[in-house]
């Protein structure tokens, strides 16, 4: 569940629908946190009562090692051709990581208490609210692809389409049958009309 959640907010943010460059989107009891940098994305899963800032130190922290890595202005980036390139990096992230897993140390206490207008500034939203906002981008979608129908909605309506399907054969042979048998009494009147003269 937690990897289709991550998979759905990379793609809503390489399709361009999530904006901000650093952002916290709330699942539950936790929270995915994102920073895109030079386009890269680097993404955590941490649980909700994690501090944001710290969080965002460990991405900022990534991405700096990232950068190190990739010196030629996104070569590095191009260069990959199979997913296995990142492993040399795999232990660069352990250590970072090792790093921010204790809130309570001395380093990370104090950049808890750095800047505390920063930690405003993250645009934080829950995971329902961009699926819906995905849902609403898609309906509209849909609304402009399909062409207008200018005929009222009661005669597209599939209830009456059955009801068509159901009853217009029963209704064509009553018909016919009405007709052919006013007809015959039309005829049988008038050569009764022609007879007796």
């Amino acid at each position: 569940m937690v990897k289709q959640q991550a998979e759905f907010i990379l793609q809503e943010i390489s399709r361009g629908a999530l904006a901000p460059t650093e952002m916290t989107i709330r699942v539950d009891h936790h929270s995915f946190n994102y920073l895109v940098a030079n386009g890269v994305c680097f993404i955590t899963l941490c649980d909700s009562s994690y501090p944001r800032k710290l969080a965002f130190h460990f991405l900022q922290d990534l991405q700096m090692e990232f950068d190190k890595l990739d010196t030629d202005n996104n070569t590095f980036l191009h260069k990959i051709t199979r997913p296995y390139t990142f492993l040399k990096f795999d232990g660069v992230i352990g250590n970072i990581r090792k790093r921010y897993v204790d809130t309570r140390t001395q380093a990370n206490l104090s950049k808890l208490n750095a800047n505390r207008q920063k930690d405003v500034d993250i645009v934080t939203q829950h995971i329902s609210e961009i699926l819906e906002r995905k849902r609403n981008s898609e309906m509209s979608e849909r609304k402009l692809m399909t062409p207008h129908q200018t005929a009222s909605s009661i005669w597209g309506s599939p209830l009456l389409e059955a009801i068509a399907l159901k009853w217009m054969p029963i209704t064509i042979v009553v018909v016919v049958v009405t007709v052919v048998l006013v007809w015959a009494r039309l005829m049988l009147t008038e050569d009764f009309i022609i007879s007796s003269s």
